[in-house]
């Protein structure tokens, strides 16, 4: 496949894959729908870190609109565009890098939720052991399904950025090579587009 076609693709996938792990981040600071949780600070910790945001979200957002502009300037693109469009790529791969090392934390530390009377990550020093029993979950009062709630919007980051990580390497490697073929544009033959010229070719 031409390099440039390549860079389209990859810029095109990556620009879902963005919005999903912003609105992750953005949901996980409403637990149970409610906002009440953000005024009280009573927020996972691991959300604040903004894995979705930053590291999905914008770090990935810069290099996918880098590369997809890349991809427009002809079939392999001019040699400097698709090297730069490696050191995009490289900071995408260190955003999604990011988010998924995030997420795993969050996933690994479990919700800030409230036990009792106080308000505390319970599943903490657990080591993913409470992701398989769902006894424990009940535990958490405080705000309802939360062990749920930051399971699945946690998951779904991994997997996001996961597939961020792979295409921002992806472009990596095709950059390298849009910078050995450089631009490869269709070119007009000398005869073609003149009807004088194609006389001449026959005479």
């Amino acid at each position: 496949m031409c390099t440039g076609k390549c860079s389209r693709c990859i810029a095109v996938t990556l620009y879902p894959l963005v919005v999903i792990a912003i609105i992750c981040n953005i949901v996980l600071f409403f637990p149970g729908g409610d906002i009440k949780y953000a005024k009280d600070g009573h927020i996972t910790e691991e959300v604040k870190y903004m894995g979705g945001l930053v590291g999905g979200g914008l770090l990935v957002l810069i290099p996918a609109l880098y590369i997809g502009l890349t991809g427009e300037e002809g079939c392999c693109g001019n040699r400097f565009g698709m090297f730069l469009s490696i050191v995009f790529a490289a900071v995408g791969v260190a955003g999604g890098l990011y988010s998924a090392f995030v997420a795993v934390l969050g996933l690994s530390n479990g919700p800030l939720c409230k036990v009792g009377d106080e308000w505390t990550t319970p599943f903490k020093n657990s080591d993913f052991s409470y992701l398989t029993d769902d006894k424990l979950w009940g535990n958490c009062i405080e705000p309802k399904n939360v062990v749920q709630f930051n399971v699945g919007l946690f998951i779904i980051q991994i997997a996001v950025s996961s597939l961020q990580v792979i295409l921002c390497a992806i472009q990596m490697i095709n950059g390298f090579f849009g910078c050995l073929c450089g631009a490869c544009n269709d070119k007009e033959e000398p005869w073609s587009g003149s009807s004088d010229r194609v006389q001449l070719y026959y005479i």
